[in-house]
């Protein structure tokens, strides 16, 4: 390990690849390689193995899967804070910052995402955590916590661990019930989107909320 120790003292940590970043956490890049491997060569894809499959790959074991599991999820809300008080301008942005944490979930997770009348973010809440192929939202906890927060405009978000990310009957009567309790109090639904691995849908680009 003592040749990737001296490759990012001389050249950054950026400089590794993903087998040597995974071989300087795990002290072995061996493994690292085997783990990639059996990932499909894909970082995102390893972050996303249960536990209980990790930690028998190349005998990994349970104390490095768990500690691969925590910086994965560094990772994650990393990712998510990077843009958590920016402003949103198009739903790509809301793709980019929940995609890491919901694409590769084994169940359906609704977020509500609270911003200004600038579209400035407030904050972001989980107000929903269901099965593989649905979750129940109350309308009604989503508009009070908006008023809570005095936002002015929200948008929606949840995953479809299925796979396809088209908006299903259900889908469409939330984001109908939420538009209008919303515009009760002058809140406006900006968007619903949804994510899935293959690809993402989205209310607004649909033409489904104006």
């Amino acid at each position: 390990m003592s040749r990737l120790s001296d490759k990012m003292a001389a050249r950054g940590v950026k400089s590794l690849s993903d087998v040597e970043l995974l071989g300087l956490l795990l002290d072995d890049e061996p493994l690292a390689a085997t783990l990639l491997a059996a990932c499909g060569g894909s970082l995102a894809r390893l972050a996303a193995e249960p536990e209980a499959r990790l930690r028998m790959i190349g005998g990994l074991g349970l104390r490095r899967a768990r500690m691969l599991l925590a910086a994965a999820e560094c990772g994650r809300r990393i990712a998510s804070e990077g843009i958590a008080s920016e402003v949103i301008a198009t739903s790509d942005d809301l793709v980019r910052m929940f995609r890491p944490q919901l694409e590769h979930l084994s169940h359906e997770e609704c977020w509500a995402v609270y911003l200004t009348s600038s579209n400035r973010i407030i904050e972001r809440q989980r107000v929903s955590q269901g099965g593989v192929t649905s979750t129940v939202v109350d309308h009604r906890l989503i508009i009070k916590r908006a008023l809570e927060l005095l936002a002015t405009r929200l948008i929606l978000i949840h995953n479809h661990p299925s796979g396809s990310p088209e908006a299903s009957p259900q889908d469409k009567s939330l984001t109908e019930r939420v538009a209008q309790a919303a515009a009760l109090f002058d809140i406006r639904l900006l968007d619903h989107i949804i994510i899935s691995r293959e690809g993402d849908f989205s209310f607004r680009r649909a033409g489904l909320i104006e």
